[in-house]
């Protein structure tokens, strides 16, 4: 019978654990609260829901998970997903295929479908994770660019023909300022592995935008002002006709969480000697 690993972690625990945990934990929640703001707005939601599902997922997780070494935090694989499901469906639908995604994935793991992971071959994994990457960045231009346009188009060959007819639009201090970003983030592990270079680059471009009054986007202007008390949970209105065509979107989502899951449970198997 399955148990949280937390619950057998516990027996032995010790302060000195503790304390690196600790660390550990709060260099995580650093790294993850950007990307979980960034990977909201690249899914079309409000930053807040970013924040609010890396903090509540997180800690069920944790929680509940089977590995004593392995978190949760928000992966760029799901924006396209979300995105899609968002854009057709809204909150609602995304909502009623992340409940079917996890019904699907309770009935993967009593059928024991964990086991054919081992039969995916690796460049099928590669490709599949470079694509989501080409589309996550596809979906991105505009604010890169600073264009002046309207939602983004859901699929990439129309998001580039809009990206065309509007590129008389770009915003050089936008680009700049996107370009910095992404440089720090690539770069700075050569300067430092313990201060996480997606804070470093938040907080300079934050400052830098801010100093010289730079006329682009925040998310404030966009957005408004972020929450500062978490929501009332409410239960999504679900849509029984909506079911048959969510059903590819859930079926999806439960497949790749279910591969995410797995292929991170082997990695950090592997730093453990456990399973």
């Amino acid at each position: 019978m399955f148990k949280p690993k937390l619950l057998t972690c516990l027996k032995d625990y010790s302060i000195r654990q503790f304390q690196a945990d600790a660390v550990s934990g709060v260099i995580v929640g650093i790294v993850a609260l950007p990307l979980a703001i960034a990977f909201a707005i690249a899914s079309g939601v409000p930053p807040d829901r970013g924040l609010v599902t890396a903090v509540v997922a997180g800690f069920l997780i944790s929680a509940l998970g089977g590995s004593r070494v392995q978190i949760g935090g928000p992966t760029g694989a799901f924006v396209v997903l979300v995105y899609g499901i968002v854009q057709q469906h809204g909150m609602d639908g995304l909502l009623t295929a992340t409940l079917m995604a996890g019904a699907l994935l309770i009935l993967f793991g009593l059928a024991g479908l964990g086991r054919v992971i081992k039969f995916i071959p690796y460049p099928v994994t590669i490709g599949f994770t470079a694509g989501i990457a080409v589309i996550i960045a596809s979906s991105q231009i505009k604010d890169f660019l600073g264009l002046r346009m309207g939602a983004v188009p859901v699929h990439f060959i129309e998001q580039w023909t809009l990206y065309g007819d509007h590129i008389r639009s770009v915003n050089p201090a936008a680009l700049a300022l996107a370009l910095g970003t992404m440089l720090v983030v690539v770069l700075w592990q050569r300067v430092s592995r313990v201060v996480p270079g997606s804070l470093v680059a938040l907080a300079g471009g934050a400052l830098l935008a801010g100093a010289f009054h730079l006329p682009v986007e925040t998310i404030g202007s966009r957005f408004g002002e972020i929450p500062h008390l978490l929501p009332a949970p409410v239960f999504p209105v679900f849509n029984f006709g909506a079911v048959r065509e969510l059903f590819p979107a859930a079926f999806a989502i439960a497949i790749l969480a279910g591969i995410e899951s797995l292929l991170s449970a082997v990695v950090a198997d592997g730093m453990i000697g456990g399973r």
